[in-house]
């Protein structure tokens, strides 16, 4: 009972509780620990929590099962990152449905600064395999970690294709990690490890292999990233699936468009169609969009601006964005006691003297 993960792992093995109503009862009781020390009435109190649950927990019979998760924690020296740890990735820790409990192998550092998503058919055509690896090979200089799901097809494509140009990738499993499903991926997982990437799940090893896992694993594929590519699908995909997560968590989306009357293009249409990706015709676009490009471009010297004929107010709003990597608007009309429409003219005024460059989400740096 002394290890730090016990409580947390025990609250996993509660029947019906869910991930929801493991956050409220965390959060109303200060730690998972505390959970276990409540009175049925002070259970009841918290929403989401009926008798059925509150007796669940009070009734709980579970050491054995926990102690037996921790050995095979130990024994196959995982890390086990709860959504209040630091190393938890952080993009998913603002998914409301993020999972207690991630179960990792591997060292990679799940907070990138780069992040993306690539899912599609598990059916791939030369095509699709053709794209990811020619996405792979224009993103090996921006230090891009590419997140898939270990699946046949795009998926497996993903990850051979980040390996194969020395970029980090992420396999998020639908099962524990005591298997490896399909099992003829288990060389590409080895690759993956000795390469120094990673395996996770949110899956315990004695989780039920499930068929119901595949569609609530696409969520942590989705939140793990900046963005979502789907490369080829059917219109009820898994990958569209993905893709309708993705924009739940107001994450970017792009999709490759295909031939009309292909089957696996149907999907990737479909969602440009219906203005639930942006089209994607190569790796510039994704880049492009979301801004990548600003950083493998050589900085100006700021000082030689300065010497530009630049107003007080200018110089001042410089001042601000010269020790950040980008700031918001609103952050810089605080900063600088700027009104609105000042901040929107000195923006712009510098913006178009290539003084400084605007980032989505009303953000900027300098150019």
């Amino acid at each position: 009972m002394n290890h730090p993960l016990h409580h947390l792992i025990a609250l996993s093995f509660i029947p019906n509780l869910g991930t929801l109503n493991t956050k409220n009862l965390i959060a109303y009781c200060g730690s998972a620990e505390a959970v276990f020390k409540q009175s049925r009435g002070k259970l009841l109190k918290i929403p989401g929590i009926g008798s059925f649950v509150a007796d669940s927990i009070l009734k709980a019979n579970i050491g054995r099962q926990v102690e037996e998760e921790l050995r095979f924690i130990e024994q196959h020296q995982l890390r086990v990152l709860s959504y209040l740890d630091a190393d938890y990735p952080k993009r998913l820790s603002h998914c409301a449905d993020s999972p207690i409990l991630i179960f990792v192998k591997g060292t990679t550092d799940l907070n990138p600064k780069k992040s993306i998503a690539i899912v599609g058919t598990r059916k791939a055509t030369k095509f699709g395999r053709d794209w990811v690896e020619k996405f792979a090979e224009e993103c090996k200089h921006f230090d891009i970690q590419i997140v898939s799901g270990l699946a046949l097809g795009i998926d497996a494509q993903a990850h051979k294709s980040a390996l194969a140009h020395g970029l980090n990738t992420v396999g998020v499993l639908a099962h524990p990690l005591n298997i490896l499903y399909p099992s003829s991926h288990t060389s590409l997982a080895k690759q993956m490890l000795e390469s120094g990437s990673a395996l996770l799940t949110e899956y315990s090893s004695q989780s039920a292999f499930l068929p119901s896992n595949f569609p609530m694993r696409n969520r942590i594929v989705a939140g793990m990233c900046d963005a979502s590519i789907i490369v080829e699908s059917a219109q009820k995909g898994g990958a569209v699936i993905t893709a309708n997560i993705a924009n739940s968590y107001n994450r970017d989306v792009f999709a490759v468009p295909g031939r009309p009357r292909d089957t696996y293009a149907k999907g990737c249409n479909f969602l440009i169609k219906t203005h639930k990706a942006q089209l994607a015709e190569s790796a510039a676009d994704i880049i492009q969009y979301l801004s990548w490009d600003v950083d493998q471009k050589p900085k100006r010297k700021i000082q030689r601006e300065l010497a530009l004929d630049l107003s007080e107010d200018e110089t001042k709003l410089i001042g601000f964005l010269k020790d950040s990597e980008g700031l918001a608007s609103d952050d810089l009309m605080l900063k600088c006691q700027f009104s609105g429409s000042k901040i929107a003219g000195v923006l712009l005024e510098l913006e178009l003297r290539g003084i400084i460059h605007s980032l989505p989400g009303s953000r900027f740096t300098l150019a």
